[in-house]
């Protein structure tokens, strides 16, 4: 029995106030038509990292994103083309990045991770234990921080917690937990918009 290995990646953004992730829909057999996670076989003379990196890119044109290994998933029933591991990653991207789908995809979109189609192989599994890590990684790493621009507001950063998290914070509670963590600090700049103009923070380089 020939053993191969794929990597599949999980990449999210925030849209519209919601985190996001990326899906494609796939062209071939097994699962044609069903919506999947970016990914693919990793070649021989390739690692790992090199894999994720170049299947993201050739099936979302998206490159230059914080890609951390999340977990393999080795279920001998999980691909119907016989014994495959997959090692997953995770991704965050700003809602900028533009998309496009490579030559096996006919379709790359992003979807809520509240509601989105039924998905090819063990891809669900995935997707939860990927947003299950991002969540609890919120409280002791700058994970949120890859999903803003460089400069951005303390509204903006609780924005994304919330989109994470799934639920509404408290302003005063949120400001107060940023600032004592020291994860932050202020431009010396402000968004030009009203009488009284929001400042601009930038990480502070906290360790991940």
């Amino acid at each position: 029995m020939k053993l191969r290995v794929t990597v599949d990646i999980v990449l999210f953004t925030i849209r519209d106030r919601q985190l996001q992730l990326l899906l494609i829909k796939r062209l071939v057999k097994p699962f044609q038509n069903r919506y999947a996670l970016p990914g693919g076989f990793v070649r021989e003379d390739e690692s790992l990292d090199a894999a994720a990196v170049r299947e993201l890119r050739e099936e979302t044109g998206i490159d230059k994103v914080y890609l951390e290994q999340l977990y393999t998933f080795g279920d001998p029933k999980r691909d119907p083309r016989g014994r495959v591991i997959t090692v997953a990653y995770y991704a965050l991207v700003p809602h900028t990045q533009s998309l496009r789908a490579g030559t096996d995809a006919s379709d790359a979109a992003w979807f809520p991770v509240t509601g989105y189609p039924p998905l090819a192989f063990d891809h669900r599994k995935i997707v939860d234990y990927a947003h299950l890590r991002v969540r609890n990684k919120l409280d002791y790493t700058n994970v949120g921080f890859e999903l803003l621009p460089p400069k951005f507001t303390l509204t903006e950063l609780q924005l994304v917690h919330e989109a994470i998290l799934g639920e509404n914070l408290d302003k005063r509670n949120f400001r107060r937990k940023i600032t004592q963590k020291g994860i932050v600090k202020p431009t010396g700049e402000w968004v030009q918009t009203g009488r009284k103009p929001p400042q601009l923070y930038r990480f502070s380089n906290a360790v991940r």
